[in-house]
């Protein structure tokens, strides 16, 4: 059956924005002189970006300051968001679902002048659509806190709604939610418990109720 609402993530999910953050990454970390592991994005990816810089702190002796260290990554990002395009069969779903009347959200980890800079970059000009990006919440997935605050905001009752995600971080969110969770990785992964994994655009229409 097709929801009421879906929630849709952001980076990977509707937009491959990923190879561009693993790039942005690299790059900052190269310009201060670390070499990061070629695993490093895997291990990572669907985190905001705090605990990322914490990890690199931590882990990689990252030695500037959080700001400092998010103005490096960003100024690579944002310089290279504008040629960023839909993850393939993901705008074909958006817009199937759109013409049924389902109500639509963007829940990403991504800071808010990330989360605008790439719904700019694709023509998601959606003036009613809600947006929750991390500076709106005080947790970040995997807490559920995100996606309960886009039930919140459109009024859509829980068991009426399904999360679209990419990463085991954000599906994590989506089942502690206690919504209908669609994990639809990049690679062939195993998603969390309770999560409905897809491996294909069709899959997941099939999941959505779109066939």
């Amino acid at each position: 059956m097709t929801p009421k609402a879906v929630y849709w993530d952001m980076d990977g999910t509707l937009i491959d924005s990923e190879p561009l953050h693993e790039e942005s990454l690299v790059s900052a970390l190269r310009s201060v002189g670390i070499e990061p592991p070629a695993d490093l994005h895997a291990r990572v990816v669907g985190q905001a970006a705090r605990p990322v810089y914490e990890v690199l702190r931590d882990q990689f002796g990252l030695a500037l300051d959080f700001d400092d260290w998010i103005a490096l990554k960003y100024d690579h990002y944002l310089g290279r968001a504008p040629d960023l395009l839909p993850r393939v069969g993901a705008m074909e779903i958006f817009r199937d679902l759109k013409a049924r009347g389902v109500v639509q959200a963007i829940v990403s980890n991504s800071d808010r002048l990330v989360v605008e800079a790439n719904l700019q970059a694709v023509g998601v000009h959606e003036p009613t659509m809600k947006t929750i990006s991390r500076n709106d919440v005080r947790l970040g997935k995997p807490d559920p806190e995100p996606y309960l605050r886009a039930a919140y905001l459109t009024g859509i009752d829980l068991a009426d709604t399904a999360v679209m995600e990419d990463s085991v971080t954000g599906a994590m969110a989506g089942v502690a939610a206690g919504m209908r969770t669609i994990f639809w990785p990049q690679d062939k992964i195993d998603g969390p418990a309770g999560a409905l994994v897809a491996h294909s655009a069709e899959e997941v229409r099939a999941l959505l109720g779109l066939d």
